[in-house]
């Protein structure tokens, strides 16, 4: 009865009626396409006309050569269809809109993210490699880094959970809480139950998490929900049954900011997988870091710029600015830290760019865990090099995937990867879903990126960069002792991969960028 209940409510719920529509729109998409070919005479040279010029726009366009070849594929291969949806995509508005006013949010935090001179100087004393690294995400991403900034490292969800709740309940001005999802559980429950009493305490709370959630996770009016309670609630750009680009880039950020001194981030969703109380894929390997002090006041403004896009009215963000002296650290708040946010709107891959240019000055050692491994040819090259250079390049990746076209996708780089020197390792237990990188017992990254093409073009991400923090070797420690529970991958393995699976990654390959 209860299996009954389930399916009838996805057949008439919402998640069937917003891809009814969009199947429908699609079919439209096709009866023009139908209908041109009918006056094939008329248009015929019209459209080839057409797609010469949309090729060579393709060809000229400022974007990654991986997304130029998955759309020249379906323009030539079928030129009446690829190109009109080519240009269907192009005319959108929906993203011209959220990146204007993204522009504007960005400028009016701009004033509370200059970087600290001392600071600055400091970095410039210890390393010119890292010096030029954070000039180019404050020119271009716009976050300064830090001093005066403690990180603590949790090597899984189990162990952020008990402190991040801990931490909300100390809260006394203001809660911002950013994620990609969050589904009703012993996760959810525990946490909103304690912002329930916050907002009753006079403490403003704010709560944003992606639309994708009213799809399956949580019912579409599930803000007014949270407004009953006292709590601020909102949707980024909920999924409607319409064809727009703007829905294709999801709001993947995992951010909490407690009183402006204290934020949380990495690749932990408030759902009870993240936490192992739910079974999914074996156990779950996921990481995450609390930040206290300084660096502190980039996710507060990172979040207010995502919460400001459909807001008209004016924000006072100074008063969110906190006190992070007021904060009593319980670590040497040594080292540099360097919080950033990454958007697919701005045509600045500062995800994609950070892992680069970490691969490029190790000299001993890159250690990276990530749930996917869907590459360009910038990133491959970056991998291999730095394996060709005799630095140790290891990669983990889950032994048991969440998403198989995914996995197969993932083995189509295997082989390449191997040959070169990199080292892949399987998580026997389960799935990982850390984002993380660490490199010669100097730096780290941990956040919300994956190697992929969603995380590294598409979706708006978020992550730290620790230099010479302390966190850096709890990361490293972790990474080794997961290690001691993973396979690695040889190039037998390789080769015994099934055919028809290593055939269909390899095939998906072509469209890999706008999947």
């Amino acid at each position: 009865m209860k299996k009954m209940k389930g399916l009838f409510r996805i057949i008439f719920g919402r998640t069937a009626f917003v891809v009814l529509f969009l199947l429908i729109q699609i079919g439209f998409l096709f009866s023009c396409v139908r209908w041109l070919s009918g006056y094939l005479v008329y248009v015929y040279g019209g459209m080839i006309a057409l797609t010469v010029l949309v090729v060579v726009h393709i060809l000229n366009e400022n974007v990654n050569p991986s997304f130029k070849i998955a759309w020249m594929v379906p323009v030539l291969v079928i030129p009446v269809f690829g190109t009109l949806l080519y240009l269907f995509v192009q005319m959108q508005i929906g993203t011209k809109i959220i990146a204007a006013r993204l522009k504007v949010t960005a400028e009016e935090t701009a004033p509370y993210l200059k970087q600290e001179e001392t600071a600055a100087d400091a970095l410039r004393n210890e390393s010119q490699g890292m010096t030029n690294l954070a000039h180019y995400v404050k020119e271009y991403g716009g976050f300064p880094i830090y001093q005066g900034t403690s990180v603590e490292y949790f090597p899984l969800g189990d162990d952020m959970f008990p402190e991040l709740k801990r931490q909300l309940s100390l809260a006394k001005h203001f809660i911002f809480m950013e994620y990609f999802i969050i589904e009703r559980g012993v996760m959810w429950d525990e946490i909103l139950e304690i912002l329930e009493q916050k907002a009753a305490e006079g403490v403003e709370v704010r709560v944003m998490y992606d639309g994708m959630c009213s799809m399956v996770l949580l019912p579409y009016r599930y803000p007014k929900l949270l407004e009953k309670k006292g709590i601020q609630c909102k949707m980024f750009s909920p999924i409607k049954p319409t064809l727009s680009t703007h829905q294709n880039n999801r709001d993947h950020r995992k951010i909490c900011v407690i009183d402006g001194h204290t934020a949380f981030t990495g690749g932990v969703n408030l759902a009870d997988e993240y936490i192992n109380q739910k079974l999914r894929f074996g156990h779950w390997k996921d990481t995450a870091v609390m930040l206290q002090g300084e660096a502190v006041r980039s996710f507060t403004m990172m979040f207010l710029q995502m919460w400001n896009i459909t807001e008209r009215r004016g924000e006072d963000y100074k008063q969110y600015l906190g006190n992070p002296q007021q904060v009593c650290l319980q670590k040497a708040a040594g080292g540099f830290v360097m919080p950033y946010g990454d958007s697919p709107l701005d045509k600045e891959n500062i995800g994609e760019l950070v892992y680069i240019d970490i691969l490029n000055q190790a000299k001993k050692y890159v250690h990276i865990m990530t749930p996917y491994l869907i590459l360009d040819h910038e990133m491959v090259t970056a991998l291999t090099f730095a394996a060709k250079r005799g630095v140790e390049t290891i990669i983990i990746m889950p032994h048991i995937p969440d998403k198989k076209y995914a996995y197969m996708l993932a083995r189509s780089y295997y082989r390449e990867l191997i040959e070169a020197g990199v080292q892949i390792y399987e998580y026997t237990p389960g799935f990982v879903h850390a984002k993380s990188f660490v490199s010669d017992d100097e730096k780290a990254v941990v956040g919300t990126i994956n190697l992929d093409f969603r995380s590294l073009y598409l979706h708006f991400e978020c992550g730290v960069l620790m230099y010479q923090n302390v966190a850096v070797q709890a990361v490293e420690q972790d990474f080794e002792e997961t290690l001691e529970k993973c396979c690695r991958i040889t190039l037998e393995d390789c080769r015994r991969y099934p055919f028809l699976k290593s055939f269909a990654g390899q095939l998906m390959r072509f469209v890999a960028p706008l999947m």
